[in-house]
């Protein structure tokens, strides 16, 4: 088989804004591309994805960041999470936090959820503001840090450091974007081993405080694998979810057709499913083989890169029936938002349940929500959201 190749720019601001048409014409190439920029493979298809994301012969394997004596706080956050190990380490790290999110935690946030939700509703001016400041943001920030046990005063410096972290998984970045990702992972570090040391102390019923005692027969997670699953938990738990908020209601916001079509729970959470695959937050992520495997009918030798793009899979018309389409009513909708295989989303019920309550909230307290203006994009791709979107809240219901 011939060797398919491209030389997508995935750094280009056009792209970044609109990757689907591209991503539509490298799935058209083949399910694996090869992408010269950047020297590796890019899954396109839903089968080629899932299969990416399923083979144990490909991996998670984390390099530090070099220099590595510059980067040396992000590199230990990452290096010492279950996120960037494959078994045996992952298994070993899932478990245990599993473990501790496991004890009733995401059932007894429900009502805090609800809570959140409706003092940030109540917060807002009454006729036009930025959602996303004033309410995608603050919601999700705030559940992860009252989950965690985290003063929730506390959630606009952790949104920015998380900002300034996540911002080095992208192919486009500056020399001061990445000093600025290594500052806020020694601030982000130092405040977690304080609230580390504090639980030790002074256990609470919260996640961090699970997270000390928890054990895995005579296993216990090391200093560095705590605060390096906390800042993930803190990140993960949150950017994923603004991201999912921003875009999916832009997309409602945009098809008023399909607005019109929520009422009750059960299509509120139909609608976030198609949230998740029509505008994925999280578009790319990258494996390396770790022996000679065939993924897609295509043979990739040991140590080469494969990109799983999750955006252009969610797009795919041989699994997705009018796949352009925005439809809150898609069923089945099996898109990879959440990711496949061992690296499945361990969050996945609390961003559903978090997403659904916040989203159903601001809809029945503001059913005639409208766009103003065009929502700003970040100018972003494997992480893609909205840095600020305009609307007209209407009469409150």
């Amino acid at each position: 088989m011939p060797v398919l190749t491209s030389e997508l720019d995935l750094a280009a601001p056009d792209f970044a804004a609109d990757p689907y048409p591209a991503l539509a014409e490298l799935r058209r190439r083949g399910p694996l591309v090869w992408h010269a920029p950047t020297q590796m493979w890019l899954a396109t298809t839903h089968a080629a994805v899932s299969e990416t994301l399923r083979s144990r012969s490909l991996g998670r394997l984390w390099a530090d960041r070099q220099p590595a004596q510059r980067f040396g706080t992000f590199n230990a956050l990452h290096r010492n999470q279950m996120m960037e190990n494959e078994p045996p380490v992952h298994t070993r790290l899932r478990r245990l936090v599993a473990g501790a999110f496991g004890r009733g935690h995401v059932a007894r946030m429900r009502p805090r959820v609800e809570r959140i939700a409706a003092d940030l509703l109540d917060a807002l001016p009454e006729q036009r503001c930025d959602i996303v400041a004033a309410y995608a943001e603050p919601l999700p920030v705030r559940v992860v840090a009252d989950l965690l046990g985290v003063p929730g005063s506390d959630w606009q410096q952790l949104r920015d450091w998380s900002q300034a972290i996540v911002r080095m998984y992208e192919y486009a970045r500056s020399e001061q974007l990445e000093s600025a990702a290594e500052r806020a992972s020694k601030q982000f570090d130092a405040y977690v081993r304080a609230l580390v040391a504090e639980r030790r102390q002074h256990p609470g019923a919260d996640l961090i405080s699970d997270l000390v005692a928890e054990r895995d027969g005579v296993s216990a997670l090391s200093d560095d694998e705590l605060v390096a699953s906390v800042v993930l938990l803190l990140n993960a738990g949150h950017e994923a979810s603004v991201n999912t908020f921003g875009n999916g209601l832009v997309a409602l916001l945009r098809h008023p057709d399909q607005m019109g079509r929520l009422a009750g729970d059960d299509a509120v959470a139909t609608a976030l499913e198609e949230m998740l695959r029509y505008d994925a937050p999280l578009q790319l992520f990258e494996r390396t083989a770790t022996a000679d495997v065939t993924i897609a009918g295509v043979a990739m030798r040991r140590g080469e890169k494969v990109a799983a793009l999750m955006g252009s899979a969610n797009r795919d018309d041989a699994v997705f029936e009018a796949p352009e389409r925005f439809q809150v009513g898609r069923t089945p909708n099996p898109h990879v938002g959440f990711g496949v295989g061992v690296h499945f989303c361990l969050g996945a019920p609390l961003a559903r349940m978090e997403l659904q309550v916040g989203l159903r909230a601001l809809l029945g307290r503001y059913p005639h929500l409208r766009l103003v203006g065009e929502p700003l994009q970040r100018p972003t791709f494997v992480l893609r959201g909205y840095s600020r979107i305009d609307v007209d809240l209407g009469a409150a219901a």
